[in-house]
């Protein structure tokens, strides 16, 4: 039977579903659609490891390969193991029996407990559900609502010294092996140490003819020679020092290297208490954050913590999270998150904030070089010509590579910190050497593969979006990277399975292929970024921020290689800020367009499905009533006295009614909503009223990553008057 499944998951994006959610229910239920609800928030993922909730994201992953799925995905936490830590807190507080996080297991049961939660950590949720490609674009009305009411991208000062430091030598990009497997096979991975013992890493990686296998490695050594040296660039320029990773998605890998980053700024203070700290579990891949919370518990805790103070002091400034809550970028591996935090920085005219909350020139610092020049291509750019112009500039949607967990993002378990040395070789059933790396301790390699079938529909749905669009689509792949040079011999091989006569469709490297589009955007012209699975991550975050504001207006669609669709509804970078301020001030300032917008495809996909032509009037409806909200300008404000996300779903409902009550395709539903869309409309003040009196008072719910379910219902839906009439539906 056809349905909906529209997610619960986390921060302000699930805050926002205990308003929104309702109002969608009565209205698919007018046209008889169905909509459930699975909860895949981080907390209800570690309560179902235990067997305390359903496994809701094993089940959506099943339903991903059949034509019968149809899933609204909101942003979800890819939890680093302090947000994990905090996660467990909490539910602990709440009464659930859950064992601790175990930092350094040193027994089975606690290597079992620490598998269990490394099930939850990172981006747990995104490699199940995404058995599709994205197409991931901004749609027409965002687009034409950004260029009636164009924000501002800063220019950068004259001589700015706003730059991006990448190692490019010794590094995951310049280490990268591949290689096509000819047959099925069964690989291992095997340290061989310097002195004879071999250590099996991974065994029994089942690969399949056609896919793509990648070995690399990122070399510790050249790492910390890297970072000390960016450090002293740093302090002689006098600019903000600020390290970009994506500790959520590259959830073993990043971790361990911002580790390194927290290790060389505070070099001598680890020289002398390092013992004392890996003593006490404290470790700087956890981020300053953490050290600091424990040093309380040391003896001399409070002479660690001026030795770190003092290290700040005297080393290059920091750019900060929340300079007044003292958070640095190096308390928190995962509050920095390069996709979102780069293209932040340049629409800021190239600044950062310091300690002080003052802007200044950055040394942004993305250790792997793989994806660095794509950054600086931009900041190149807009120091060249100035800052892009939203009011007249193309458009760059992406077609992303990243169905069954594609490139670096499916290589969490094959990425290891190298303990002694010797050389990594994958070796297939045969036991012949399929790749191999020289290796010394510290070391952090990793291997990931690219399954055949994901190239094939992703070169086909590029061709069908320049197809569709007119625009040049430009695959952004290096023939000088070994991974790339594989998967464009493959693209080389599929784009002749299509038509593409008449279509502009070209390979290029991704620093030359930024250039090209920012210039084309310059022109008011349009290109189809044709990225692998890190790339899609970033695209779709740094040109929408520059293009429209913010990434969360995306239309997200993942047309799923079974039949199905994922619909995604933007990112989610700013949520916890959001909750912060509801829990303060009762004011949420999340703006849920992109619900709205996954909304309309997952309506037409139902109604395909169920063959229900009301499912699609339903569709059809919503996007005029989104148009109309658009330009009205009715999305969430940005400060207390104005509505917030609530009030932005009233005045959704609003439109949507009237869309319903007018449209002539059925008038079994015209004459259902005509009603309702008179009685809002009649009482939009009153509503407005009930729903501007609760800002400004802290309000209890109950909870960060598990809030109380009767206690948010009763802050997100204040309007006695709105639910009512959603009632009488």
């Amino acid at each position: 039977m056809a349905k909906i499944i529209y997610t619960h998951t986390d921060e302000a994006p699930l805050l926002a579903t205990y308003s929104f959610l309702p109002i969608v229910k009565a209205y698919a239920g007018k046209a008889g659609v169905e909509v459930e609800t699975r909860d895949i928030s981080v907390a209800a993922r570690i309560l179902a490891q235990f067997g305390l909730a359903d496994d809701a994201l094993t089940e959506l992953g099943e339903l991903a390969k059949t034509p019968e799925a149809n899933i609204i995905k909101l942003p979800n936490i890819s939890a680093s193991i302090p947000q994990l830590k905090a996660a467990i807190k909490e539910l602990q507080a709440q009464g659930f029996d859950i064992p601790d996080y175990p930092e350094s297991p040193n027994n089975a049961e606690e290597q079992e407990i620490r598998a269990k939660y490394d099930k939850v950590k990172g981006s747990a949720v995104n490699p199940v559900l995404r058995e599709g490609n994205s197409d991931r674009r901004a749609p027409a009305s965002v687009k034409n609502y950004a260029k009636a009411h164009p924000h501002t991208n800063k220019p950068f000062a004259e001589g700015s010294k706003t730059r991006v430091a990448t190692m490019g030598q010794h590094d995951f990009a310049s280490n990268e092996r591949s290689v096509t497997l000819p047959a099925d096979d069964t690989l291992s991975i095997v340290l061989e140490k310097a002195d004879g013992e071999q250590v099996v890493l991974k065994d029994g990686l089942k690969v399949l003819a056609g896919e793509i296998v990648d070995a690399t490695r990122m070399e510790a050594a050249a790492l910390q020679a890297f970072l000390a040296d960016t450090l002293a660039q740093a302090k002689a320029d006098d600019v903000l020092y600020s390290v970009h990773l994506k500790a959520t998605m590259m959830k073993v890998s990043d971790p361990i290297i911002f580790g390194h980053v927290v290790k060389a700024y505070f070099a001598d203070v680890f020289e002398k208490y390092g013992a004392d700290l890996a003593a006490a579990e404290l470790s700087p891949n956890d981020g300053l954050g953490g050290i600091l919370a424990g040093l309380d518990a040391l003896p001399n805790g409070a002479e660690i913590k001026a030795a770190f103070e003092e290290a700040m002091a005297s080393g290059p400034r920091l750019s900060y999270v929340n300079s007044d809550k003292g958070i640095t970028n190096l308390h928190v591996p995962s509050d920095v998150i390069v996709d979102a935090s780069m293209p932040a920085m340049i629409r800021n005219g190239g600044k950062l904030w310091g300690a002080d909350g003052g802007e200044a020139d950055t040394l942004a610092v993305i250790p792997d070089s793989s994806y660095a020049g794509v950054f600086q291509a931009v900041i190149d750019d807009v120091k060249a010509h100035g800052p892009l112009d939203p009011a007249t500039i193309g458009t760059v949607p992406n077609v992303g590579l990243m169905a069954q967990a594609a490139e670096e993002y499916g290589s969490h378990d094959k990425t290891f910190e190298i303990p002694a040395a010797g050389k990594v070789v994958v070796k297939n059933s045969a036991g012949e050497t399929v790749l191999e790396h020289d290796v010394q301790p510290g070391d952090i390699w990793r291997a990931c593969q690219t399954k055949d079938i994901p190239v094939q529909d992703w070169v086909k749905l590029a061709v069908t979006r320049a197809r569709a669009t007119g625009a040049p689509a430009v695959f952004w792949l290096n023939e000088t990277r070994a991974h790339d040079r594989e998967l464009i011999a493959k693209v080389n091989t599929y784009l002749l399975e299509h038509d593409t006569e008449g279509l502009d469709i070209r390979i290029m490297a991704p620093t030359a292929a930024a250039k090209f589009s920012v210039e084309r955007m310059r022109q008011g012209l349009d290109t189809i970024s044709v990225t692998g699975n890190v790339l899609r991550d970033y695209n779709t975050d740094l040109f929408p921020i520059l293009e429209v504001g913010t990434s969360a207006k995306m239309l997200s669609v993942v047309p799923l290689i079974a039949g199905g669709g994922l619909f995604e509804t933007g990112a989610g970078g700013s949520a916890p800020k959001h909750v912060q301020q509801l829990v303060e001030q009762n004011y949420l300032r999340w703006d849920s367009l992109g619900e709205f917008f996954a909304l309309v495809p997952a309506f037409e996909k139902y109604a395909e499905q169920a063959g229900n032509p009301a499912a699609k009037v339903l569709a059809d409806t919503l996007d005029r009533a989104t148009g109309t909200f658009l330009n009205e300008d009715r999305s969430p404000g940005r400060k207390l006295g104005t509505i917030d996300n609530r009030g932005s779903h009233f005045y959704l409902a609003l439109y949507w009614a009237q869309e319903l009550a007018t449209q002539t395709e059925s008038a079994e539903l015209a004459e259902a909503f005509k009603p309702l869309a008179e009685k809002l409309a009649a009482e939009e003040q009153t509503i407005v009223e009930e729903l501007l009196a609760v800002q400004g008072k802290p309000v209890d719910i109950g909870g960060y990553y598990r809030p109380d379910a009767a206690k948010t219902e009763a802050v997100m839906r204040p309007s006695a008057t709105l639910n009512e009439a959603l009632a009488s539906l």
